[in-house]
């Protein structure tokens, strides 16, 4: 009796045991982020509350694939007072999802695995950007694009937090009338799977043309926003009118990209147009996002040349306009 009494207290104790190593060792996951719905031109949380998402994007994550970690969006979340991070998944250029090889995509899609992973821990919307560029036309690589979007939709659709944007900025005379024919197909691809998150629609001449985008907007679908894209040094009042525009006719607006650099990315950067900006993005509640978190050389990136770090980031290791955008964030 008294033998089977030690050995079954013995049993209990490492039971114990191995509940407390269990609780200590399991990763903390945070709470779901509430899903977003489009309402009239605002985004709307499940109480019909207005919510304006501000962020920062990456740059080509081929590129700079380094300031993906947990540490980096965890900081930008808490410091920053960011709520979203943009992936820009460049398709054409080199190393391009459409244009790498087997092996570079998916590196590519491991590192939006993890991107999705460390959203999830810090708290953040996650926005998976179709980085269309140099190939113009989002029609070029549309069968590797809805291959994307059906792959990527599965793989999230559980994730409150996640965002599609299926065209960057077409360019190069691409017509409305060819962006709204593939939008169609990748929107339609992407709600075979994920019925309810906010897709981002591109709009034509880099994301400028919002205003022609208003006056045929995609039917039968929920949630959907068309992109509206700035760079203060080059986009002044006349683009806040073609904006206004396409409020004025119920076209829901997201600048899923902006700087205040010319429209190249680099080149002095405009404070007082970036300030007449931001009053008309709080005025109007449109979400925004800066280009990019990383150390390139040129004015639009948020890390200066000189710092190494890809995370843990103090005043002096931003650039004039990264600590500019940080007090964007903070204001709002």
């Amino acid at each position: 009796m008294n033998h089977n009494g030690r050995k079954w207290y013995g049993m209990a104790g490492f039971l114990v045991i191995l509940l407390v190593l269990a609780f200590h060792c399991t990763p903390v996951q945070a709470a779901k982020l509430p899903s977003l719905n489009v309402k009239g031109t605002h985004l709307v949380n499940s109480k019909g509350k207005t919510v304006q998402l501000k962020g920062v994007s990456t740059h080509g994550l081929s590129w700079y694939p380094e300031y993906v970690n947990q540490k980096a969006f965890t900081q930008m979340k808490k410091k920053w007072k960011i709520n979203t991070v943009r992936l820009a998944v460049y398709t054409a250029e080199y190393n391009g999802y459409c244009t790498g090889d087997k092996a570079n995509r998916k590196a590519l899609e491991r590192k939006i695995d993890d991107a999705v992973k460390y959203a999830d821990k810090a708290g953040l919307y996650i926005i998976i950007d179709w980085h269309i560029l140099s190939d113009g036309n989002p029609r070029t690589y549309e069968k590797q694009s809805l291959a994307f979007f059906k792959k990527t939709a599965s793989k999230y659709k559980n994730h409150t937090n996640v965002i599609y944007e299926i065209c960057n900025e077409p360019n190069g005379g691409t017509s409305w009338s060819t962006i709204k024919t593939y939008a169609k197909k990748v929107v339609k691809a992407i709600r075979s799977r994920d019925k309810k998150a906010v897709i981002l629609i591109g709009t034509p001449n880099w994301s400028q043309d919002v205003d022609i985008a208003a006056d045929s907007p995609l039917k039968g679908y929920k949630n959907l926003m068309y992109t509206l894209h700035f760079y203060a040094g080059t986009h002044g009042q006349y683009l806040r009118d073609k904006a206004q525009a396409a409020l004025d006719k119920g076209l829901p607006l997201f600048v899923s990209e902006f700087g205040i650099s010319d429209a190249s990315g680099n080149g002095n950067l405009n404070k007082s147009e970036g300030a007449n900006w931001m009053k008309f993005l709080r005025k109007n509640k449109i979400g925004y996002v800066g280009w990019n978190l990383s150390n390139k050389a040129e004015s639009s990136a948020l890390i200066r040349q000189s710092c190494r770090k890809t995370s843990g980031w103090s005043n002096g290791n931003l650039t004039p306009w990264g600590k500019w955008l940080l007090k964007q964030f903070k204001f709002s």
